[in-house]
C-alpha cells in the first residue's frame, strides 16, 4: 500500500517528466529554427567588432543614359517636392537602360534635377536626373561580403521582409534561452556547477561594463 510521500513523489516525478518533456521539444524546435540566423549573428559579430582590423576596398561602379524626349516632357512637368515616387514610365525606363529598379522609389524633386538615394546592405547608390537635358548618372557603391553580412546583423537598409525575419529570429532565440535555463534548473540540483556557470555569465559583463565602459 502507497504511504501519501509516495504518492505526491510519483506526481512530483510525472510533473517533472511533463515539463521536460515540452521543454526539450521546445527547445530542439527552437535551436532548429533559429541555427543559422545564430550562425550568422555570432559571425558578424566578429567582425562587427573587428571592423577596423578587415580591410575592405569599395568598388565604385558608374551608369549614364539620356531620358527620350517624350519622357522628359513629363519629368518636367512634375512639380518640385521632397517625396514623390517616379512616374511609372520613367521607372521603367530607367530600369531597361541602366538595369535599375526604381519601381516605388521616392526622390527628392528640385527644379534642376531629381535626386535618388538608393542605400542597399553592403553598400550605397544614387541615382540623378537632369530635369532640363534628361541626363541621368547613376553610382553604386559596393563594400564587399562582409560589409554585406555586417548591415544584415544591423537591419540596415534591408527591407520589410528582412525586419520581420529579425523579429521572428529573435523570439525564437529568446524561447530557446528560457526554455534552455529552465531545463538548467532542473538539472542542476545533479550538476553543482550549473548556477556558479550561469552566474558568471550575468556577473561578468556587468563587471565589464561597470570598469572598462565609460
Amino acid at each position: 500500500m502507497q504511504t501519501k510521500p509516495d504518492i505526491q513523489i510519483q506526481k512530483d516525478q510525472k510533473n517533472r517528466a511533463f515539463w521536460l518533456k515540452h521543454l526539450y521539444r521546445w527547445h530542439w524546435i527552437s535551436s532548429a529554427a533559429c541555427l543559422i540566423g545564430m550562425l550568422l549573428f555570432a559571425s558578424t559579430g566578429i567582425t562587427l567588432n573587428n571592423a577596423a582590423h578587415i580591410e575592405s576596398v569599395p568598388v565604385i561602379s558608374k551608369k549614364s543614359a539620356t531620358v527620350p524626349d517624350a519622357l522628359l516632357k513629363q519629368i518636367k512637368a512634375e512639380p518640385a517636392t521632397d517625396n514623390a515616387v517616379l512616374p511609372k514610365a520613367i521607372s521603367d525606363w530607367v530600369s531597361d537602360a541602366i538595369g535599375v529598379e526604381l519601381a516605388g522609389v521616392s526622390g527628392e524633386w528640385s527644379d534642376a534635377e531629381v535626386y535618388l538615394s538608393l542605400p542597399r546592405p553592403g553598400g550605397d547608390a544614387w541615382l540623378v536626373i537632369d530635369r532640363a537635358s534628361g541626363e541621368v548618372n547613376y553610382e553604386r557603391t559596393d563594400r564587399g561580403w562582409v560589409s554585406y553580412f555586417n548591415d544584415l546583423h544591423k537591419g540596415r537598409n534591408t527591407g520589410t521582409a528582412w525586419s520581420w525575419f529579425l523579429d521572428i529570429f529573435s523570439i525564437t532565440a529568446l524561447v530557446f534561452c528560457i526554455t534552455g535555463l529552465f531545463m538548467l534548473s532542473m538539472h542542476a540540483g545533479n550538476r553543482p556547477a550549473t548556477w556558479p556557470l550561469v552566474g558568471l555569465g550575468v556577473v561578468l559583463p556587468l563587471v565589464l561594463v561597470i570598469l572598462f565602459i565609460h
